[in-house]
């Protein structure tokens, strides 16, 4: 009898997490996939894994017995993946980065360019995506470095550490068309006004929320968008207001022939790396840590 271990690994979430429902919101999978999973697995076993008790799932005497196997199957699974990716072996080493799609793409290169002077042959390949999905990919291990503003909770359940990296205040721009249709000063300019703004799973659109109603500003949302780059060309446009940290200021201005029509200091976008490890042993986090810290944010 030959195990699949995919099959194992979906049963061994399950019993972590305590069940089908929340394991799903762990891994960013359909309930249904995962079941279907599991089943296979009792069906290539020849022996129920769990057994349902009310609306929870228990394990079974053979689950128990499965699941001591499991943990230490995945335990020397991540050892593993932590020893290689914690050091820079001989010939070409892959160092895979996902940001959330949110994040400035001026911001994220330069938090992320130092890593490749660590090593001649470190491969960077960089990804993005909402966070819920980049923080999944974490939790299997399919990348080694999360860059996000909005920091790991208990709410994610998923077994990580924020590394904050640091914050900016915030710069509003415009079209040179749509600044000189503002009147009065900012950031009552504001009431009115079409804005671009990224969606509300970010922790910068809700601090933006608070401030804005703190304020007494209505401005009038026009889109929202999960990625910075996008609301950019929109904003380009002159398709409404948008903002983007002040650290970036002078690149924005430059690249996109916008003008900066006021600051909120009252606002800070915070930065954080979020690795699998408390203790940074990958060479490349550690130079993407430091240079942060001392270079973009400083």
């Amino acid at each position: 009898m030959q195990i699949n271990y995919k099959h194992l690994y979906y049963f061994w979430r399950v019993a972590k997490e305590g069940g089908i429902s929340k394991a799903s919101q762990a891994l960013n999978i359909t309930p249904q996939t995962i079941s279907g999973q599991v089943s296979l697995l009792e069906d290539r076993l020849g022996h129920d894994l769990f057994s349902k008790v009310g609306r929870s799932l228990e394990l079974t005497e053979t689950g128990h017995l499965v699941m001591r196997y499991a943990e230490e199957i995945f335990s020397l699974g991540k050892e593993l993946n932590d020893v290689l990716r914690g050091s820079i072996l001989s010939g070409s080493s892959e160092f895979i980065v996902s940001a959330a799609s949110a994040l400035p793409k001026t911001i994220v290169h330069k938090i992320i360019e130092p890593c490749l002077g660590v090593a001649k042959d470190l491969r960077l390949r960089c990804k993005e995506g909402p966070v819920e999905s980049i923080l999944a990919e974490l939790a299997i291990h399919e990348v080694d470095l999360v860059l996000s503003d909005t920091p790991i909770t208990s709410a994610f359940s998923i077994k990580a550490h924020n590394h904050y990296l640091g914050e900016s205040p915030l710069s509003f721009f415009a079209s040179d068309e749509l600044a000189n249709t503002l009147s009065g000063e900012f950031p009552a300019n504001l009431n009115g006004t079409a804005m671009l703004l990224p969606t509300k799973q970010y922790a910068v659109r809700q601090q933006f929320d608070a401030w804005a109603e703190k304020s007494n500003l209505f401005p009038r949302i026009t889109g929202e968008f999960d990625d910075s780059a996008l609301m950019k060309s929109f904003g380009q446009s002159g398709l409404g207001v948008f903002f983007m940290p002040s650290t970036i200021e002078h690149d924005i201005c430059t690249t996109f022939n916008v003008k900066c029509i006021g600051r909120v200091e009252e606002i800070k976008q915070r930065f954080y790396a979020i690795s699998a490890e408390r203790k940074i042993k990958h060479p490349a986090i550690a130079s993407i840590l430091d240079t942060a810290r001392e270079v973009v944010f400083k």
